[in-house]
């Protein structure tokens, strides 16, 4: 379920946001995250355009299969894009995105690994946009170098897409470069203040946290009985083996049930954990057809 957002003031809608409304937000996502700063922009997504441009380009290696926004938009700011099997295979790189925990399939690698490849690249991107139901995973708190930029999205775990909010945790000179490169009023009033809300409500988060765990298991017995097998996933969605995935798409598509599909793989299929109870219902009969 979505954040419970209260009433906001008139003015958040009325008025443009003021630097110190942006400086207390931005304090309050780096004492979330365990960060020594952030900077705040208009979602992850934002950022996965800007990162491109803080550098010359050269050589990039995104590990996939992944995200694919981050080949395509350093693509086309001039980077030569390689898909990367592995961390391995990325050494060397000028500059290597790994999405951490993984989208579609999950996979996680520790922050010592990813430690230890920051010193093997020119720059490390490491997008935790779905970081959040487990911060103990994070970088953000053992990580502070000019080489390592950090995304973080703020509307997938607050369930609040829609308000267009993520931060950058990097060093001091990546994000001056960052918000030079964004403009002014990069995020707006109502984002601000709502970041401001959520972000500081750490019994919410931890109560979303350990909800979403016993959801993504109820998932996963849901999918086992219609035949699908877990690829992966984390506690914000799950992947599954279907026999097509076009065809499972459509069926579940007839029910009101969005789900996501990939152009590397006929057979994965991505689903968003359910919310109320409605949802559920739809989904079980779904799959019961």
């Amino acid at each position: 379920m979505p954040y419970r957002l209260p009433e906001m003031p008139q003015s958040v809608w009325t008025s443009l946001p003021l630097q110190s409304d942006l400086s207390a937000l931005e304090a309050t996502a780096a004492r979330t995250y365990g960060a020594p700063r952030a900077l705040a922009l208009g979602g992850a997504q934002a950022a996965i355009q800007l990162v491109p441009r803080l550098d010359p380009p050269g050589r990039a290696a995104v590990l996939s299969p992944s995200y694919n926004e981050h080949a395509a938009a350093l693509a086309a700011q001039g980077w030569q894009v390689s898909q990367a099997p592995d961390l391995d295979a990325m050494i060397g790189a000028d500059l290597a995105v790994v999405v951490n925990p993984n989208n579609p399939d999950g996979r996680v690698w520790s922050s010592m690994r990813l430690a230890e490849l920051a010193s093997q690249v020119g720059r490390l991107v490491v997008d935790e946009s779905f970081m959040d139901a487990t911060p103990e995973q994070s970088l953000a708190p053992s990580m502070d170098s000019e080489k390592v930029v950090i995304l973080r999205s703020f509307g997938k775990f607050y369930g609040l897409a829609g308000l267009r909010l993520g931060f950058v945790i990097a060093g001091p000179q990546t994000l001056a470069q960052l918000r030079a490169l964004a403009g002014p009023w990069a995020v707006s009033g109502p984002a601000i203040a709502a970041g401001m809300i959520a972000l500081a409500d750490r019994d919410w988060q931890q109560d979303m946290a350990r909800r979403l765990l016993q959801d993504a298991a109820r998932l996963d017995a849901l999918a086992a009985r219609a035949g699908w097998p877990l690829v992966g996933g984390c506690r914000l969605f799950r992947t599954y083996a279907t026999l097509d995935a076009a065809r499972a798409q459509d069926q579940l598509a007839r029910a009101s049930i969005w789900t996501r599909r990939f152009p590397y793989s006929a057979t994965w299929l991505r689903l968003g954990l359910p919310g109320a109870a409605r949802e559920w219902r739809l989904l079980e009969q779904a799959l019961a057809a």
